[in-house]
C-alpha cells in the first residue's frame, strides 16, 4: 500500500503506542488461521493511497473466480485519522477500507489486500487487521518484506521460499513473473499460507502484482483525479 511519510514528522505520542500496542495485543489472540472452508466463486482486492498528508483514498475491485472478470469497483476518500506510525499503518488505512467495503453491492468470498497479514511484527497487518474487523477470510500480497528471513527463490514463475520470523514461517516469498522481484504472500485470518499462495499465483496473469491487488492499485489512480 502507498503511503505518504513526513520524515520531519514529530515522533508519535507514547499514550497512542501504548493504546495501539493494547489493541493489537487484544486482536491477537482473535486470529484463525485455517484452510478456508469456502466456494471462491467472488474475490476482492484492495489498496489505498494516500493525497497529501490529509487524505486518503480506498478501493475494492470485486472479480470473478477463476475467470477473473471485474464485476464491480468502488472507492472512498476521507481525512487522515491517524499519523504515520511505524508497525500501525493498518489503524491509519482501516477506517477508510471499511468504508468503501460498505459500497459493495456484493460480498466477496475472500479479500486480497495489498499489504501484510501475518507478516508483520505483531502478526496484525492490514490483510488480517481487515479480516477480523469483517469475519471474513483475507490474504495479504505485499511488495516489500517488513519482517523475517528468506533465501531468495528461482527465478521463474512459481518458484517460491518461506519467509521465517521467530522460528515461523509467517509467509511465502513468490516469483509471479519470470525475472521480476518476488511478491510477499501472507494468510491474514480464516485463511491458510497454502491456499493464499495458490490463489495469488492462478491471479498473477502477466503482471508482478496478481490482478486483484493490481487493479485495485490501478483504479486508485484512476480515481485520485476525481477527488
Amino acid at each position: 500500500m502507498a503511503y505518504y511519510r513526513r520524515f520531519d514528522a514529530p515522533p508519535p505520542d507514547p499514550k497512542v503506542l501504548q493504546e495501539l500496542t493494547a489493541l493489537q495485543q487484544q486482536m491477537q489472540a482473535r486470529i484463525i488461521l485455517q484452510k478456508p472452508d469456502f466456494e471462491l466463486k467472488l474475490i476482492a482486492g484492495c489498496d489505498s493511497s494516500f493525497i497529501g498528508e490529509d487524505t486518503i483514498l480506498s478501493v475494492f475491485v470485486l472479480l470473478t473466480y477463476p475467470a477473473l472478470d471485474v464485476v464491480e469497483k468502488v472507492w472512498h476518500h476521507g481525512p487522515v485519522e491517524l499519523p504515520y506510525i511505524p508497525g500501525f499503518l493498518a489503524f491509519r488505512e482501516a477506517p477508510n477500507l471499511l468504508k468503501a467495503y460498505a459500497k459493495l453491492q456484493q460480498q466477496p468470498d475472500l479479500i486480497m489486500v495489498d499489504g501484510h497479514g501475518i507478516s508483520h511484527p505483531r502478526r496484525l497487518g492490514i490483510a488480517t487487521h481487515l479480516g477480523l474487523h469483517l469475519n471474513k477470510p483475507t490474504m495479504g500480497v505485499a511488495k516489500k518484506v517488513l519482517v523475517g528471513r528468506y533465501t531468495e527463490p528461482a527465478p521463474t514463475k512459481g518458484a517460491l521460499a518461506p519467509l521465517v520470523y521467530k522460528d515461523e514461517v509467517i509467509a511465502n516469498v513468490l516469483r509471479t513473473k519470470d525475472k521480476v522481484k518476488p511478491v510477499f504472500v501472507s494468510a491474514g485470518h480464516l485463511m491458510d499460507l497454502a491456499s493464499a499462495t495458490a490463489i495469488a499465483l492462478h491471479c498473477a496473469l502477466k503482471h508482478k502484482l496478481p490482478e486483484p491487488t493490481r487493479l485495485a492499485d490501478h483504479y486508485a489512480a484512476v480515481f485520485k483525479k476525481d477527488v
